[in-house]
């Protein structure tokens, strides 16, 4: 009888988010896509929060239970500290756990970016919401940011600092370099995830001094990111010629399965792209797949995708076409469902910035899977 309650509470326990730093909501939706409810949702950027609410009603999914918050997550520290407070109390009243997700944004630890640190204004924001987990307790939570926050020495100190102070907060925490092609998605991209989940609900079992001993980071892993990038993927080819995909290699990794799977020429958003005033002669010499260089890369259609980054100066070049990539096609390398839909009125580069910014809505699904599946079985 007790292990048949144990299942049944672990299968009918609900897991409640409050999202910070949502963007237009790429990781929200790999959540609650696999059996979270979003409750709250918190982002700055109006054009950001504006395509959020836009997806989500063409995809019907309900509104959050505690509103869309376009505000500085730093209200919450103080202005709206007892908001929050009371927010959470009341989504705990079923019993439910509650978490907040959420990825401050990360030029200042990016090196293509500004590479300022924790003392940048972006960088700050990470202190703010470390300071945002501590004060209002969540059950656990996510922290994601890019490679550089875990790889560049200076940063890497900041990093641990956030960690010792989760700890002394009462967090058990598991942290991960992971690569999104590991989830399936047809993109190099690194970033850093941080969990923390209260001492307190795990089994000691589960705890090695401040550290989740059995976090089970490769549980919903489709691939592993070295063998993927060790296999024998076409190199360039002539503008203009018609490659083929080699025998053996992984088909669903690759930019021309996305454009297919998403039917990116009828997607609403096909005719979303720049269109440069001058360079058309540029776009033309440049070979398919040829990424050597820093801007006008020209992506490979049986390879997977270089970053999904468009800042910088960074442009990538459709395979075939003397164009750069529309916005349906990037949201398809950002492994989005093809029912999700940016707004018509969004300007361009506030479009490619909001899914350059975002996360793989597959590694989401991944991750979220893997947290959800853990948090049921060893938490009560």
């Amino acid at each position: 009888p007790f292990v048949l309650e144990r299942l049944y509470i672990m299968a009918n326990k609900k897991i409640k988010i409050f999202s910070f730093f949502s963007g237009c909501g790429f990781l929200d939706l790999g959540f609650e896509k696999n059996g979270y409810e979003i409750v709250l949702v918190n982002e700055f950027f109006k054009p950001f929060l504006d395509a959020y609410k836009y997806a989500r009603l063409n995809m019907g999914i309900p509104k959050p239970m505690y509103g869309y918050w376009n505000t500085d997550i730093n209200r919450f520290l103080s202005d709206d500290k007892n908001i929050l407070t009371e927010y959470i109390k009341d989504a705990r009243d079923d019993g439910s756990l509650v978490g907040f997700i959420g990825g401050p944004p990360c030029p200042d630890f990016s090196v293509a970016g500004k590479n300022r640190g924790k003392e940048g204004e972006n960088g700050k924001l990470s202190r703010s919401y470390a300071d945002l987990i501590i004060g209002a307790k969540p059950d656990f939570f996510l922290f994601e940011n890019v490679k550089g926050l875990w790889r560049t020495a200076r940063h890497r100190a900041f990093f641990e600092e956030l960690k010792a102070d989760f700890a002394n907060a009462g967090y058990a925490l598991a942290n991960r370099l992971t690569n999104s092609l590991e989830y399936g998605v047809p993109q190099d991209r690194d970033r850093i995830l941080l969990i923390g989940i209260k001492k307190s609900l795990l089994p000691n079992s589960c705890i090695d001094g401040n550290e989740i001993s059995n976090f089970p980071w490769e549980k919903h892993q489709k691939y592993v990111a070295d063998a993927v990038k060790g296999l024998a993927w076409p190199t360039i080819a002539s503008f203009g010629s018609n490659p083929i995909l080699p025998a053996g290699l992984p088909k669903e990794l690759t930019v021309q399965y996305w454009f297919d799977k998403n039917d990116v020429e009828n997607h609403p958003n096909s005719n979303n792209y720049f269109t440069p005033r001058k360079g058309l002669d540029r776009m033309q010499t440049i070979a398919e797949g040829d990424v050597s260089r820093k801007s006008f890369k020209r992506l490979h259609r049986w390879r997977y995708s270089p970053t999904v980054a468009y800042g910088n100066n960074e442009v990538h070049l459709h395979p075939t076409k003397a164009r750069r990539l529309s916005a349906a096609e990037a949201l398809s390398l950002q492994s989005l469902p093809k029912e999700f839909i940016l707004p018509p009125d969004m300007s361009l580069s506030h479009m490619f910035k909001t899914v350059g910014n975002g996360v793989p809505y597959l590694l989401s699904v991944g991750i979220a899977t893997t947290l959800r599946e853990y948090l049921q079985e060893f938490t009560l």
